[in-house]
């Protein structure tokens, strides 16, 4: 069914120009602290400038087309979005990863500020052709491209969802103690946690398990070639990071394909300080202590990413 689209939802978050004036409540107090640490405070000032460049030309530009509201990151999980929205995201690739996890499955038009810092995995468009995304979401002839999420779903009925990856352990930097079950075998385990990644993850953090594991493998092996894993969109990836095995812990179950049939299990055996985090905000967070189980698969959600036809 084809919904009218009445507003465009602009979501953006503080430059870091922006949070150093917060934090220190002048520009000049924070050029004072910037500069006495030896930092670049015109770094600072130039990624302010180009941001708010590139969002003044997206505002601009979009005025003649739809009407539009500008929400802060900060609002986003709180915000309540419309399916007579197009949601505009302009900003770093975490944004997006975060804004989707909100959006359910209204297009979203990723918008690049600023080329020459960002790389830009999820940000197709720029300002200066973004525009023709959101006239093609308005006519209902947009293309796009489905993400699925990662879901931790509570034996509570708690859940959340994740569009890179999630983490459970500890929410400090002691050891995470649970049970781990995965396709017919259940170990305890003793590890600085478990880290599940989507497809569109697989790059991020979870890469960063593979490039330790050979480190740690080259200096045993000559010759050893560096791959990354592959992911179909339909499947998750977890990784068991540091596993320690001892008397009471074991080692042997560290990696899996969480698909179709293939749920993980994992049941905390931490008193205190257990937690479950989405896309390395820690402040998104569910709290998983002993008598918590958590349950990992695909979640029914997608997030709907618009791409340049």
């Amino acid at each position: 069914m084809k919904h009218e689209i009445e507003y465009a939802i602009i979501v953006k978050n503080q430059t870091r120009l922006e949070a150093l004036k917060a934090r220190f409540n002048t520009k000049s107090q924070a050029k004072f602290y910037i500069s006495n640490q030896g930092g670049s405070f015109e770094d600072y000032e130039a990624e302010d400038e180009v941001f708010h460049q590139s969002l003044n030309s997206l505002q601009s530009q979009l005025s003649r087309v739809i009407k539009y509201k500008i929400v802060e990151r900060a609002f986003v999980p709180s915000y309540i979005f419309s399916q007579k929205n197009v949601i505009i995201v302009i900003g770093q690739d975490g944004l997006v990863a975060n804004t989707a996890k909100y959006s359910r499955g209204i297009p979203i038009v990723a918008v690049n500020p600023d080329t020459k810092r960002y790389d830009g995995v999820l940000l197709p468009y720029r300002t200066s052709d973004f525009i023709g995304g959101v006239e093609d979401v308005i006519s209902g002839r947009y293309h796009s491209r489905t993400v699925n999420f990662a879901e931790a779903r509570l034996n509570d009925r708690q859940r959340l969802l994740a569009f890179n990856d999630l983490f459970i352990g500890a929410s400090s930097h002691i050891s995470a103690r649970y049970r781990i079950s995965y396709a017919d075998r259940t170990e305890e385990q003793l590890s600085s946690g478990i880290i599940v990644s989507t497809q569109a993850g697989s790059t991020g953090w979870l890469s960063s398990v593979f490039n330790m594991a050979y480190g740690v493998a080259g200096l045993f092996e000559k010759d050893l070639q560096l791959k990354h894993p592959k992911l179909d969109n339909d499947k998750l990836l977890f990784a068991v990071r540091e596993p320690f095995k001892s008397m009471r812990t074991q080692a042997g179950l560290t990696v899996g394909v969480i698909g179709n049939g293939y749920p993980l299990r994992i049941e905390s055996l931490m008193p205190a300080n257990g937690v479950i985090f989405s896309d390395g905000i820690e402040s998104d967070y569910l709290q998983f202590n002993s008598g918590m189980v958590a349950t990992i698969g695909l979640a029914d959600e997608t997030a709907n990413l618009v791409i340049p036809g």
